[in-house]
């Protein structure tokens, strides 16, 4: 046996991890729904200026991650890209969502949009904390 340790992304065999996996929790579960979920937004040059991007799986949507260019921060684009993947994530009959995020991120945000705050870590990265957030469609 030989292990070894990369600072390299390693993707085909990260992604072979991915697979066998999946392949385990199925034959657990003894189903797998995980699909994509991504909501982009372009402005009128076609430049990306926000996204939600994650995936639904065991009845939860998962925010893996949400961005919105500078220029369009604070005038209701990120909320409307995250309305639109929860009405995405309901439709594919999801009860749930959750996210993590940093207090220098997303928390107040989040908090908005009816996510609570189940978990937290402190000094992590050194001098602010993370959140492990939650939010259950009614």
């Amino acid at each position: 046996m030989k292990i070894q340790c990369f600072d390299s992304p390693q993707e085909d065999a990260v992604k072979q991890l991915y697979t066998l996996v999946r392949q385990y929790n199925t034959e657990v579960m003894g189903y797998n729904d995980a699909r994509p979920l991504n909501v982009l937004a372009w402005n009128d040059r076609e430049e990306l200026v926000g996204g939600v991007g994650g995936r639904t799986i065991y009845g939860h949507f998962l925010v893996e991650v949400v961005w919105v260019a500078a220029d369009n921060r604070r005038g209701g684009l990120g909320r409307q890209l995250m309305e639109t993947a929860e009405q995405e994530a309901r439709a594919r009959g999801c009860t749930a969502a959750q996210v993590d995020t940093l207090s220098f991120q997303g928390r107040e945000f989040y908090a908005r949009l009816g996510f609570t705050v189940v978990g937290q870590i402190e000094n992590f990265p050194p001098g602010h904390q993370r959140y492990f957030m939650h939010k259950l469609y009614t």
